[in-house]
């Protein structure tokens, strides 16, 4: 019995080869959008950071302390400065979009920084577009710091007599050692591309595996899939996305983050491990939804909608506990949102993946909760089409 079993599912798997390779539409969907997504989407985060962000700058000090100031921010390969005659102008280049901001230094900057007075410099930038104001207000913030203590430090030592372990601690009493973990350059693309990369993965597999099942109701074949055994027919046709999509995965994980110089942290073998287990919570789902439909066009138009609201209430995008509470509850019956939070853990902070034992749980629980639904859902289907 046994037997025969392994025999039928090995056949099934051969059987939705031969229909991937006839249907013109899931040839498509499995073969080439997975590869062509990865790429393209990799390629537009390629350099991961921001480079020469226009920033205008207007010096109506003209001091040594301005021109260093300048000097400091302009060597920053995060901003170029362009500088204006008067303040005016700058504004108008910043409403225009020609520059994303402008930097004001205004008369008597250095004078009041010599006196120990408050000195105010102006940094105004176009909030409308997040990552450059973001940007550009971390790199002028810090220079800024860094040049006022250097400017007060060297008074204290030559006007006070101060030594240098004395004047740094008048200039600066509370030290900041600030040190960013993991992602250590802050860089938007190596915090996107991960997940953007095992987004691609899912939605071409819950995309092309329901697209199949859909067009096993729209051409009647139901009872043929089915006729060895309802499980056998789920995991016999999953048998075939298993194997491809682990490869693609295998692809992804040595071939893009390379390319991509992503950081890899974890141990491999327990990533495998992770993605073994998403799939197969992923094959069951599919099937699922591809159920529902009874036209192969209908099920991919419904499904292609779905890629951007999934990311978005996964966790990924914007932190889990902000979302509402609604986002939330659906949020937790998707398989993305545990296997996100497991996968980042292992990429990027190089944890273990039993370290979240919680999420790994939470998605074996899903693994579990789709197979019987979709189990149920062929039964009723399989009965359905002998009466």
């Amino acid at each position: 019995m046994k037997k025969q079993s392994g025999q039928s599912i090995i056949n099934l798997l051969l059987r939705e080869a031969a229909l991937v390779a006839k249907d013109h539409s899931l040839l498509l969907t499995l073969l080439m959008a997975p590869l062509l997504y990865a790429f393209f989407y990799g390629s537009i985060y390629m350099n991961k950071e921001e480079q020469n962000v226009r920033l205008a700058v207007v010096d109506d000090d003209r001091s040594r302390f301005s021109r260093l100031l300048q000097q400091n921010i302009d060597n920053s390969p995060m901003v170029e400065l362009v500088h204006f005659p008067n303040l005016e102008e700058a504004k108008e280049q910043m409403y225009r979009g020609d520059c994303q901001g402008y930097f004001y230094i205004p008369k008597g900057t250095e004078s009041n920084l010599l006196t120990l007075k408050q000195s105010n410099v102006v940094l105004a930038v176009n909030a409308a577009r997040f990552l450059p104001s973001s940007d550009i207000l971390t790199n002028v913030q810090q220079i800024c710091l860094t040049v006022g203590a250097g400017v007060r430090l060297q008074y204290f030592e030559k006007s006070e007599g101060m030594s240098t372990t004395m004047a740094m601690a008048n200039v600066m009493p509370v030290n900041l050692d600030y040190r960013p973990m993991f992602n250590e350059r802050s860089s938007y693309g190596a915090f996107l591309l991960p997940g953007l990369l095992a987004l691609i993965l899912q939605q071409t597999l819950l995309i092309g595996l329901s697209e199949s099942v859909a067009g096993e109701r729209q051409h009647a074949r139901i009872g043929e899939w089915l006729n060895g055994g309802t499980s056998t027919g789920i995991w016999g046709k999953g048998l075939f996305y298993l194997v491809l999509f682990s490869a693609y995965a295998f692809f992804f994980l040595n071939v893009n983050y390379r390319l991509l110089n992503l950081p890899m942290r974890g141990n491999g073998f327990e990533l495998a491990i992770l993605f073994m287990l998403f799939i197969l919570t992923l094959i069951p789902l599919a099937q699922l939804i591809g159920s529902l439909f009874k036209s192969q066009l209908l099920c991919l138009q419904m499904m292609a909608f779905s890629t951007y609201p999934i990311f978005l209430i996964s966790g990924y995008s914007w932190p889990f506990e902000s979302l509402p509470r609604v986002a939330q509850w659906i949020s937790m019956t998707l398989p993305t949102t545990p296997f996100f939070n497991i996968y980042n853990a292992i990429v990027q902070s190089g944890a273990g993946l039993f370290s979240q034992m919680g999420d790994l749980v939470h998605l074996s629980a899903l693994t579990l909760f789709y197979s019987a639904l979709a189990y149920y859902r062929f039964k009723t289907l399989k009965t359905a089409v002998k009466e």
